[in-house]
């Protein structure tokens, strides 16, 4: 595909239409492959689930006491005889007659002629008999699990486009299934340019900075489903820069780099993307993250994100367009970030024209209510202002400004996390 049906040149975009045209990096999810359950955690499945068995298999007791068949009408004052028992695993043998009981554990199938479970610490039992109390109580059916009431067989137990969690791969082994198809992990090329970025641990030097924003990537890329490849720290030399971005295409699904993509003399990204593959667009009217350079690399167009050099734009342009391409090559049914409205806690800065992505955090008050505030100071280098965030608050580019008590949109930063 060619950035070129974009059409977008040197304009600056708004944010749903840089979310639109990212979206189109990606054509269809990534290749599947066959996994045994105990790797499915955090994969998204290529196939959709279908039960190849009743659950629960048999009709069953939801507790602990005795099974009976309880009359449609009257309430039964007289001790039932208690007859056998019937165990989790095993079943009871013949039917059970009219006014007789057993005793039965939870999960043991119900026995032939039974239709309710009494709990035992509604029960009496002397000389081989069972007394109900509060016989006006029971309701026929009670505590009792049907045959396949939670998934029928042949029914669709979680469509394709799934992310499997904890309760997923339950729900999965419940079924009798060894493993599933899902899709690959995206491979992603990660790494920093600039001559005054440093690795941690080495000495910094007077005009440098240490690379924050390589970590902080590797933690979101990871989170967001992908594989790893760190190509370091490239100083400001745009042969090299050309040169890295040849071979990430090649071993990558996406390629990232920070920094390097703004309007400075030493900002060769962009020039080296230029040489490489075809940029799309670098302006994006947001804050943080105004500057950020998508584009395709090589013959075979692998997506491309420049983001910002200052770690909080580099975070939050992430979430807003790579997170969601990410989503895209492993499947997910719905790539974007989750949103909820919460009520300002208090005024808000922002200004028409541009999406504010504020740093915030949030709280329920005793009515239910969910409230935001933001974390403080919110320029683009203070990373301990997402340190501080548990979600962004977006504020559209319509409003100059937020009153407290007003309507806001928040993105949860815990959501879709691997």
């Amino acid at each position: 595909m060619s950035l070129s049906c974009f059409d977008l040149g040197e304009r600056m975009l708004g944010v749903a239409e840089a979310r639109a045209a990212t979206a189109r990096l990606v054509a269809a999810p990534l290749p599947s492959e066959w996994l045994p359950l105990a790797a499915l955690h955090g994969r998204v499945l290529a196939e959709s689930q279908v039960s190849p068995i009743d659950v629960p298999q048999n009709t069953n007791a939801a507790m602990d006491g005795i099974a009976l068949s309880w009359p449609e009408e009257g309430v039964p004052t007289a001790p039932w005889p208690l007859v056998g028992e019937v165990l989790a695993g095993h079943r009871y043998a013949t039917v059970l007659a009219g006014g007789e009981c057993v005793r039965i554990t939870t999960g043991a199938p119900l026995p032939a002629g039974a239709n309710t479970v009494i709990m035992r610490e509604q029960l009496d039992e002397r000389d081989g008999c069972v007394q109900v109390h509060r016989p006006e109580d029971v309701r026929r059916g009670q505590n009792v699990r049907l045959t396949g009431e939670d998934i029928a067989r042949g029914a669709t137990a979680l469509p394709a486009g799934t992310r499997l969690g904890a309760a997923e791969l339950g729900l999965l082994a419940s079924l009798g299934m060894a493993g599933a198809s899902v899709h690959r992990r995206p491979r992603v090329a990660l790494f920093s340019t600039g001559d005054e970025v440093t690795a941690p641990g080495d000495e910094l030097p007077p005009a440098g900075i240490f690379d924050a924003n390589r970590f902080a990537l590797r933690g979101l890329v990871t989170e967001h489903g992908g594989e790893i490849l760190d190509l370091g720290i490239l100083p400001d030399d745009q042969p090299r820069i050309v040169a890295a971005l040849e071979e990430a295409a090649r071993q990558a699904d996406l390629v990232i780099t920070s920094g390097g993509v703004s309007v400075g003399e030493a900002d060769r990204v962009r020039g080296a993307l230029q040489e490489v593959g075809e940029l799309g667009f670098w302006k994006i009217a947001m804050r943080p993250g105004r500057p950020l350079a998508c584009g395709q690399l090589g013959a075979v167009a692998t997506p491309f994100f420049g983001l910002p050099g200052n770690p909080v734009a580099a975070m939050v342009t992430f979430l807003q367009f790579v997170a969601p391409l990410l989503r895209r090559l492993q499947g997910y049914r719905d790539p974007q970030p989750r949103r909820l409205i919460a009520l300002a806690d208090a005024p808000l800065a922002s200004r028409a024209g541009r999406v504010d992505f504020l740093r915030g955090r949030l709280r329920s008050d005793t009515e239910g209510r969910l409230w935001v505030c933001s974390t403080g100071r919110q320029g683009s280098g203070i990373l301990s202002s997402m340190v501080a965030a548990d979600c962004l608050i977006e504020i559209d580019p319509e409003r100059a400004e937020v009153a407290a008590g007003d309507p806001v949109t928040v993105q949860p930063l815990s959501d879709d996390l691997c």
